[in-house]
């Protein structure tokens, strides 16, 4: 199981890429294999505000539908387009190209939250 140092980590299977009031979002591969085949990716509305916790994203797959939350607090400023022709990116590469929105904040991104890797592996028993 895939986690990488340089990413924070929600309890709900996000991880958070962070470069200075931009969050990129994506499911971890903890997430994505427990889903199985991913068939469809429903991404959020460019412009949405969400709130940490804010169920915001729909991943569907072979064996259910599974809801994705915010993990922290913004607007919506951009969406992965081509999981709209190939939502298996999640599977294949959920850490690159498999990620699912960027969310843009007011001001610094509260962090307190979120995970290290050391933690989140723990969290999974990786």
């Amino acid at each position: 199981m895939s986690v990488p140092a340089d990413l924070l980590y929600s309890k709900d299977h996000e991880w958070v890429r962070i470069d200075g009031s931009v969050a990129r979002i994506g499911i971890t591969d903890f997430a994505q294999d427990a889903l199985g085949d991913v068939v469809y990716v429903q991404a959020p509305n460019t412009g949405m505000a969400v709130s940490v916790g804010d169920s915001f994203s729909e991943v569907e797959s072979t064996k259910s539908v599974s809801d994705i939350y915010a993990p922290v607090s913004g607007t919506v400023t951009a969406v992965n387009a081509d999981l709209d022709s190939d939502p298996s990116l999640l599977n294949s590469d959920p850490y690159g190209a498999g990620w699912i929105c960027e969310i843009t904040a007011a001001g610094s991104i509260d962090t307190s939250h979120l995970m290290s890797a050391a933690d989140y592996s723990a969290l999974i028993g990786a």
